[in-house]
């Protein structure tokens, strides 16, 4: 679930139901919540002290408009707050602001200017509150990662971790190994991302956090899915869409029944992977997903295939079919035609087979 280095969109404007779950399922990624850390008193007026009255009442209104899903608003008036904190000369207020900042830019796939945030916050000589270097720390270290930095994304996120260790703050402990356990998965060393992500979870399931464990779970699957190891996958996924259903997440679980039938699929338990196959359609409906409603539906064909089941494939073949023509999608359509032709071959209905070849 990655968005490319740079940001790309023209309008940051993001749904605020949206906005709440990015954080989470974004990227795979576990970061540190918005307003984790702001102390209250750059959330209420100073009387001594207009700058700084001014520019709480903008991180305030900031804060607002990211929790809104109005990305380039909140970045607006956070810059503001931060000119006016720096004419303050609150050099605390300043390093929370720019990790904001940070957290934001990252949010909106905009990795180099997170960079640029965290330089400038990691760059103010007086002494740091630990808990803005530690969470400025991750955000470098996550932006480094989805450059493909690994080597600086490893190293911040080792300093972040440290940090984390000392400050006792077992949820950021959580957050710092999970996305350690990325970065080597990211670099081909699975074995340490494991050992992290392992570590991970033995915490985040001591906190009793089930969000923080979901995201756990799904990322171990995903890097057992990567080793080719499909039981151990399996075993991690099934946990993940038991606990992504409880929560009613069932976007997340979605995407984890894409991996999960996969896996059984490559393994050939066929009769799993279309019970996992059929739950994601199920949703997939729900959601209006028509996209992984169509690929719920492709698999679902193969899967049946493969069971020797051509009739039931066809069926679902042919509900892609109309999809793909409800959707205009020329390529999805040609696909689904040259599986129905190949399906109605192996059950000997060459009449038919000649109509799907005909494109009818």
């Amino acid at each position: 679930m990655s968005h490319g280095e740079g940001n790309n969109n023209t309008n940051n404007r993001v749904p605020a139901q949206v906005a709440k779950y990015l954080k989470q399922v974004k990227r795979n990624t576990i970061t540190h919540e918005f307003g984790q850390g702001v102390p209250k008193e750059l959330l209420t007026s100073q009387e001594n002290d207009n700058h700084s009255s001014e520019a709480a009442k903008l991180l305030r209104q900031g804060m607002q408009q990211q929790q809104a899903g109005d990305l380039i608003a909140a970045i607006k008036s956070l810059e503001q707050s931060l000119e006016m904190f720096q004419l303050a000369g609150n050099t605390q207020q300043q390093q929370q602001v720019l990790s904001l900042l940070a957290l934001i830019a990252y949010t909106s796939g905009d990795y180099r200017s997170v960079i640029s945030y965290c330089q400038k916050c990691l760059s103010i000589k007086d002494k740091p509150d630990l808990t803005v270097k530690m969470q400025v720390l991750s955000h470098i270290g996550n932006a480094y990662r989805h450059l493909n930095d690994h080597n600086k994304a490893s190293e911040f996120l080792e300093a972040c971790l440290q940090l984390t260790q000392q400050l006792q703050d077992k949820r950021s402990q959580v957050a710092a190994l999970n996305n350690l356990g990325l970065v080597y998965k990211a670099s081909g060393n699975f074995t340490q991302a494991i050992e992290y992500q392992e570590q991970s979870l033995k915490i985040v399931q001591e906190l009793k956090d089930n969000w923080g464990i979901e995201q756990v779970l799904k990322n171990l699957g995903n890097t057992w899915y990567a080793l080719d190891n499909y039981p151990k996958a399996i075993a991690y996924y099934e946990k993940c869409v038991k606990i992504s259903l409880s929560l009613n997440n069932p976007r997340s679980a979605a995407q984890v029944l894409k991996n999960l039938g996969n896996a059984c699929y490559a393994i050939g338990d066929y009769a799993k992977a279309i019970k996992y196959y059929e739950k994601r359609l199920q949703l997939a409906r729900e959601l209006k997903d028509q996209r992984s409603e169509e690929q719920s539906l492709g698999t679902l064909g193969v899967a049946c295939e493969a069971l020797g089941d051509h009739s039931k494939a066809i069926i679902y073949y042919e509900a892609r079919l109309l999809l793909a023509r409800s959707l205009k999608d020329k390529r999805i359509e040609e696909q689904a035609l040259a599986s129905l032709k190949i399906a109605c071959y192996a059950l000997g209905d060459y009449a038919k087979a000649m109509q799907y070849q005909q494109g009818t």
